[in-house]
């Protein structure tokens, strides 16, 4: 069995009671084996004989003192120490005793929260008294008892609700009731735990069909593209090969030329001196608008 020394989950709270009324010490302690306890008063060990009534007890890890009935001379520092086999632990606290009073007062209210599902949850309020006040934590008009899910720890005037892991069935109105002899005092705030946000299933057959139609409608646009570019450059093509045609026709376009037949037929001119007038013909420029008709040449004799 493994050991462990004695450490206080829960230490001792200063009190400061009104003068005749009772006075309540607690603490909370774990340890392995279980500890005993032992209380003090200013360094000297408490007795009943010491302090008469006083009402000591420790079960389950929880160790209270109780004086009924408080007096002046009551004032002081009381300790309460833990020991076992392990080690040991000791918390202090002071009691003040006072003929005065005065009622609850919060110098710090509880503040209303937005959180997310499985979040840790403070509720804090700082609170004031003569005597101390009682303080107690309430959600929608039920008291919570302090538990591994919800526990309410006190350090000095500060009061704490922690919720360990919050839901969003822990929403609701929180609210903390402080009372003493002299009056009460409440103070209320809203929690909403907000539930994980359903993630939306993914549809494949809109995914692929998306993806196939822009598939498709990008392979339309290659096509078109390229059969835009093939016309381009056939429509380039053509006009290149029209223009060179106008250039050549344009070229062409007046006939080389060429003497008429002579009239009279006694005697043709020879195949060497035709080609020869033709050749010298071809060597001429001749306007492309204007034809002049050439002279009838005089019979050759």
């Amino acid at each position: 069995m493994s050991t462990q020394a004695p450490t206080f989950t829960q230490p001792l709270q200063s009190v400061v009671a009104l003068e005749g009324s009772a006075a309540t010490f607690e603490a909370q302690v774990s340890g392995s084996p279980v500890p005993e306890v032992s209380w003090f008063r200013d360094g000297q060990v408490l007795s009943a004989a010491a302090l008469p009534g006083a009402q000591i007890s420790f079960s389950d890890g929880r160790a209270v003192l109780m004086i009924p009935a408080v007096t002046a001379a009551h004032s002081g520092r009381f300790s309460v120490r833990a020991t076992n086999g392990a080690g040991q632990a000791t918390s202090t606290a002071e009691l003040l005793v006072t003929a005065e009073t005065a009622p609850p007062n919060f110098i710090q209210r509880l503040q209303s929260l937005t959180v997310r599902q499985r979040s840790q949850v403070r509720l804090d309020v700082r609170v004031t008294g003569i005597p101390t006040p009682v303080v107690k934590f309430y959600r929608e008009g039920a008291e919570i008892q302090s538990s591994a899910d919800f526990q309410i720890v006190q350090e000095g005037d500060l009061y704490s609700l922690l919720i360990a892991e919050a839901f969003p069935e822990d929403s609701g109105t929180y609210s903390v009731n402080a009372s003493n002899s002299s009056g009460r005092a409440t103070s209320t705030a809203e929690l909403l735990v907000q539930g994980e946000e359903a993630v939306p299933a993914k549809k494949t057959k809109t995914i692929i069909s998306s993806s196939s139609q822009r598939s498709s409608s990008q392979s339309r646009q290659t096509r078109v593209e390229t059969r835009s570019m093939e016309a381009h450059f056939e429509s380039s093509s053509m006009q290149m090969h029209v223009e060179g045609g106008v250039v050549s026709h344009l070229a062409h376009k007046t006939p080389p030329r060429v003497p008429p037949k002579p009239t009279s037929t006694s005697k043709s001119p020879t195949p060497s001196s035709l080609a020869a007038r033709v050749a010298g013909g071809r060597h001429q420029s001749p306007s492309p608008v204007r034809h002049v008709k050439a002279p009838t040449p005089a019979p050759v004799r």
